[in-house]
C-alpha cells in the first residue's frame, strides 16, 4: 500500500493497534468500502479473516475497488466472519437507529463525470432509496453510509442529497477521498446534515467516534433477516 504514500506503510499494523486500543466489544464500526484488493471472493478470505480478529461489530458497504464483491450479496454474507454485516438494498438496526447505505458513485457535473456514469449514478440512487425504504416504522434516526462523497467535487446538490432530505437524514459517513483528494471533502455540516469523511489515511488509521449509542443497541435484524 505504500505506493500510495508513506502513511500507508504497515497500515494493517496501525489499523489493528489503533482499533484494538479504541474499539470495545459493544462498539459498532462503520466501514464504507474498499475492504480488499482481491478480484474474486475466495481471494478476499485473508482480508475478511483480518476483520474477524477485530473487536466490536462491523457494518460495511462496498467500495469502488471491491471487485471481489459478487452480485449475489448472499454469497458475500456466507463468507463473512460473525462480527461483520453488509448492507445492500437493506439496513442494519442499532436499537432505534438504522444504518442504511450504498456504494454511491460520481455525481453529475463532477470534473471526472462522463456520459457513461449516468447509468451507475441512477442505479446507486435507486439502491440507496431501497435501503431507506426498508427501514421499519418506529426508528428514531437513520445514519447513511456511502463509499463515494455524495456530491460532485464542487459540492453541488445531487440526487443523494435530495434523498437525505426526503428521509430526514442528519448523519452521513463516507470515504473514497485519499491523500490530496481529501481537500475536496464536504464541509462538516451542509444542508442540515453532518458529514464525516472516514478514509483510513485521513484519520491516521484511527477509528472516529460518530455517535454514542443507547445501551443494548447492538446490530439487529435488517430486511435480509440477518
Amino acid at each position: 500500500m505504500w505506493v500510495f504514500g508513506e502513511a500507508w506503510r504497515e497500515h494493517y499494523r496501525k489499523t489493528y493497534e489503533h482499533w484494538c486500543g479504541t474499539v470495545g466489544p459493544e462498539d459498532v464500526v462503520l466501514m464504507p468500502g474498499d475492504i480488499s484488493w482481491a478480484m474474486r471472493l475466495e481471494e478476499a478470505a485473508h482480508d475478511l479473516a483480518f476483520l474477524g480478529l477485530l473487536p466490536g461489530s462491523i457494518i460495511c458497504v462496498p467500495g469502488n475497488h471491491d471487485y471481489w464483491w459478487p452480485k449475489s450479496v448472499s454469497k458475500v454474507r456466507r463468507a463473512l466472519p460473525p462480527n461483520v454485516r453488509v448492507i445492500q438494498n437493506d439496513h442494519v438496526l442499532l436499537g432505534r437507529i438504522a444504518v442504511c447505505g450504498t456504494r454511491g458513485w460520481l455525481c453529475p457535473d463532477d470534473t471526472c463525470f462522463e456520459e457513461r456514469d449516468w447509468k451507475i449514478y441512477r442505479r446507486e440512487l435507486h439502491r440507496l432509496e431501497l435501503s431507506l425504504k426498508s427501514v421499519p416504522a418506529g426508528v428514531e434516526e437513520i445514519i447513511v453510509m456511502m463509499h463515494f462523497m455524495p456530491t460532485n467535487d464542487r459540492h453541488e446538490r445531487s440526487g443523494f442529497i435530495d434523498l437525505f432530505q426526503r428521509y430526514g437524514i442528519r448523519t452521513v459517513v463516507y470515504g473514497h477521498l485519499h491523500a490530496r483528494a481529501r481537500n475536496y471533502r464536504l464541509p462538516r455540516r451542509a444542508w442540515g446534515i453532518d458529514f464525516f469523511l472516514v478514509s483510513a489515511d485521513y484519520l491516521d488509521f484511527r477509528p472516529l467516534l460518530i455517535r454514542e449509542l443507547p445501551p443494548a443497541a447492538g446490530p439487529g435484524t435488517g430486511e435480509d433477516g440477518r
